[in-house]
C-alpha cells in the first residue's frame, strides 16, 4: 500500500540537502535542530536519573534507621496496651512487622563540657529488627547488650565522636521535666554505658540518636509504657495509601503518621528541586525544538516554486501544510528517540562513566572524606522519560505549526511569477 503523498514529499525534504549550497545549509540547520533536541532529552534524563538516585540512596538510609509508620497516641501518653494496637494494625496485608518504642528529647552529656541534644529512643531489641534495617543488623551485636536495668546505651557514630566517647565510657542522660523537690525543680538524671555505636550513612541520625531498652526509657521518661508502634510495610512507597488505611482503622485515639510526613520538610525539598530542575532542563529542549521554526521557515521559502507547483497540479493548502508537518515532526521524533536512547544509554551505565572521566581528569566528583556517598548513583524512572519524551514530541509539532500554516497560504502565481 503507497504511502500518502505527504508523507512521502515531507520525508524527502527531511533528506534533502546536496542540492545545492542553500539546501546544505538548511539541511545543516535542520540537524542541529535534532541534535540540540537529542542533547536535550539526554540531558533530562541523566539529570533525573541522578536525582532519583541521590533520593533513593538518602531514602533507604533513613529508613535503615526509622520505621514506614508509626501509631501514637493522640494525647502523648502510653498506649494502654501497645500489643493489641500492633495485633490490629497487622490485620491490615501489607503490613509485615510491628515493634513498640519511646522517643523522646534529651541531653546526653560527657564530662562538664560535652553536652549534645539528642533523640532517645526506647526499643526492643528483639522487635527492632522486624521493622528497620538497623535493628536486624544490630541485633546481634550492640543491641544485644541493651538489657533491661543495665541501663546501657547505644549512640550514633557522630554522637560518639562529639562527645568523645567510646564503648565503655559513661554517658549522662538528663530527662525533660526535672523533678519536684524541696528545693525546686531539679532535672532528672542518669548515668548510662556505652555498649556500642551505629552508623547509619545519614548525618541527622549519627549525630542525634541515641538507642536504650524500652524498659529503661518507661523509668527514665515516666511513660509507664511504650508511647507508640513502629510498623514495617511490604512497599515502602505505599507507605501514605497505608497510612490512611490505618488511621480509618485504629480509631480517633490514635494517630497515625508515615514516614513522608514524619520527614515532610526532606521529602517536599526533594520533590520541589526536582520538579524545579526538570522546568529548567525542559527550555533546553524547548529551545531546540523551536530552532525547528527557523528551519521550517527556510525551507519554505526555498521550496515556493516546488508549493506552487503541487498547487497547480492540484495539492490542497491542507496537503502542503501537511508537508511540512510531516518533516518538522520527523525532526523532532528522531531528535527526540535519539534522545532517549542517549540518556538511558548514559543513565544506566553512570557508575563505569562517572570513574572513567574521574581518572581521566584526576579528578573526584563525590570524595568519601566528604561526602556519605562516593559513587554517583542514578535511577532511571519510567514515570520520568515518558513525560520527557511526550514533552519533547510536542514541543516539536507546535513548532512546525507556524511555518506549515505559511507554506499552505503560499499562492502559485506568485511563486511563479519570476521564475
Amino acid at each position: 500500500m503507497a504511502l500518502p503523498f505527504e508523507l512521502q514529499v515531507g520525508w524527502r525534504y527531511v533528506r534533502a540537502g546536496r542540492g545545492g549550497r542553500r539546501n546544505r545549509f538548511i539541511s545543516f540547520i535542520s540537524g542541529v535542530s535534532m541534535v540540540g533536541i537529542a542533547l536535550g532529552v539526554m540531558a533530562l534524563i541523566v539529570v533525573l536519573s541522578v536525582m532519583n538516585g541521590f533520593q533513593r540512596e538518602v531514602r533507604d538510609r533513613m529508613l535503615n534507621v526509622i520505621a514506614h509508620v508509626e501509631l501514637l497516641d493522640y494525647a502523648g501518653q502510653a498506649l494502654p496496651d501497645w500489643q493489641a494496637t500492633a495485633a490490629k494494625a497487622r490485620a491490615n496485608t501489607e503490613v509485615v512487622g510491628a515493634a513498640p518504642f519511646i522517643a523522646t528529647q534529651s541531653l546526653i552529656a560527657h564530662g562538664g563540657d560535652d553536652m549534645r541534644g539528642a533523640v532517645v529512643r526506647g526499643i526492643s531489641p528483639a522487635d527492632e529488627a522486624q521493622v528497620t534495617g538497623l535493628g536486624a543488623q544490630l541485633k546481634d551485636a550492640a543491641f544485644a547488650k541493651l538489657q533491661p536495668g543495665a541501663w546501657s546505651i547505644v549512640l550514633g557514630a557522630e554522637l560518639a565522636r562529639q562527645l568523645n566517647v567510646g564503648e565503655g565510657d559513661k554517658v549522662t542522660l538528663v530527662a525533660p521535666g526535672g523533678q519536684v523537690t524541696p528545693a525546686g525543680v531539679v532535672p532528672r538524671l542518669r548515668a548510662f554505658t556505652v555498649v556500642g555505636t551505629f552508623s547509619a550513612g545519614h548525618y541527622e541520625y549519627d549525630s542525634g540518636l541515641a538507642m536504650v531498652h524500652i524498659d529503661d526509657a518507661a523509668k527514665l521518661f515516666r511513660t509507664g509504657g511504650p508511647t507508640g508502634v513502629q510498623l514495617r510495610l511490604r512497599d515502602v512507597h505505599d507507605a501514605r495509601r497505608v497510612a490512611g488505611e490505618l488511621a480509618r482503622s485504629m480509631g480517633p485515639d490514635i494517630r497515625v503518621r508515615d514516614w513522608t510526613r514524619a520527614n515532610a520538610t526532606w521529602f517536599d525539598a526533594v520533590q520541589i528541586e526536582k520538579r524545579m530542575m526538570s522546568i529548567v532542563l525542559s527550555l533546553i529542549v524547548a529551545v531546540a525544538a523551536f530552532n525547528l521554526v527557523s528551519t521550517l521557515v527556510m525551507t519554505v521559502t526555498d521550496k515556493q516554486s516546488d508549493i506552487a507547483i503541487l498547487r497547480t497540479l492540484g495539492a490542497s493548502p491542507r496537503s502542503i501544510m501537511g508537508i511540512f508537518i510531516v518533516q518538522g515532526a520527523v525532526s523532532g521524533v528522531i531528535g527526540t528517540l535519539a534522545g532517549v536512547a542517549l540518556g538511558l544509554l548514559v543513565a544506566f551505565n553512570i557508575d563505569v562513566i562517572v570513574p572513567a572521566i574521574e581518572h581521566l581528569l584526576n579528578v573526584s566528583f563525590l570524595p568519601g572524606s566528604i561526602y556519605v556517598i562516593s559513587q554517583m548513583p542514578s535511577d532511571p524512572q519510567r514515570g520520568d522519560i515518558l513525560p520527557i519524551a511526550i514533552v519533547s514530541l510536542v514541543l516539536a509539532f507546535l513548532a512546525t505549526l507556524y511555518p506549515s500554516w505559511r507554506a499552505s497560504r503560499v499562492q502559485p502565481a506568485e511563486a511563479l511569477r519570476y521564475e
